[in-house]
């Protein structure tokens, strides 16, 4: 996750809507690997309704003065780029918010300790206060009002990254299942010979290839240039429903031994658990898959 937010959804922005003189400051650093970016929209009172978000950025001169507090921002810990989304705009609801570009070292940007967290332990997602930090206009991205546009453009493609975390995680899971099975006798056999063993491999395997399939082709259209927001939502949605019933099917088919630390695939469970939140929830996904269908 700390890759695909740094890429998917900071540089991805900045490539997308920065202009030459943005690209060569800001950009340049984070594909080269001098720096870390990260992206902050939620806020503690804004999950899925962005629109509540209560962030702002005023207008004072040729700077804005941003105020307001972000929560869950992931490799914020680290980072050495904020995109951060504020509002500019109080009265156009989500046509009101514009995108900035900050730097770690500016006056009044606070980042808090690690939020605890219950998988994903790796990763860094902490509380980032902004208390009157003033950014020049040449770090406003995109234009004034720009900034939901930006965010929803950048979550679609890190939807696709958020598949393809989902896919590794519930594949990495069945390979560890695969070497255990095999090993564990009950019975005088091994369990892996049991049926019910098979016919749950079987099937955990075959909807971790359909999730691929979905990944690759969301994937595949964006590269294409098509529009790809249904197919993301869609391979996020799923992958997501799979990393998380296949990485509980294999915690039951190692039976105490996966509740334990002594096998990685309970950290793959609590792993897994994010993938059906971050970056759109679950419910989201499928309000974004019948919105493009047109079913109202």
């Amino acid at each position: 996750i700390t890759i695909s937010v740094h890429t998917s959804l900071c540089c991805a922005s900045i490539d997308d809507y920065g202009s030459e003189e943005q690209k060569e400051l800001f950009l340049r650093p984070l594909v080269d690997g001098r720096k870390v970016g990260c992206f902050g929209l939620t806020e503690p009172g804004a999950g899925s309704d962005v629109a509540a978000g209560r962030t702002s950025a005023t207008k004072q001169g040729d700077e804005y003065v941003i105020n307001g507090v972000k929560a869950f921002t992931t490799n914020s810990g680290f980072a050495d780029l904020f995109l951060v989304f504020a509002i500019t705009d109080p009265k156009a609801g989500v046509r009101g918010m514009s995108a900035f570009l900050v730097d770690k070292e500016a006056p009044g940007l606070h980042v808090s300790a690690n939020i605890p967290r219950m998988g994903i332990r790796a990763a860094s997602n902490c509380m980032v206060t902004y208390d009157s930090v003033r950014v020049p206009e040449i770090n406003r991205l995109g234009r004034e009002g720009d900034g939901f546009r930006i965010a929803m453009k950048a979550l679609d493609g890190g939807r696709i990254g958020i598949g393809a975390q989902s896919v590794g995680i519930a594949q990495g899971a069945i390979e560890e299942t695969l070497k255990y099975v095999r090993e564990r006798k009950q019975f005088g056999k091994p369990i892996s010979s049991f049926q019910n063993t098979q016919f749950q491999i079987a099937s955990m395997q075959t909807r971790v290839d359909a999730a691929r399939l979905l990944v690759w082709r969301a994937a595949w259209m964006k590269d294409q240039g098509m529009n790809y927001s249904k197919e993301a939502a869609m391979c996020k949605l799923f992958a997501s429903e799979v990393a998380n019933d296949v990485t509980r099917g294999c915690v039951q088919l190692f039976g105490g031994y996966g509740y334990s630390r002594e096998y990685p695939v309970e950290r793959m469970m609590r792993d897994a658990k994010i993938t059906e939140i971050y970056e759109g929830t679950s419910e989201v996904m499928k309000m974004v898959i019948a919105g493009a269908m047109k079913v109202k």
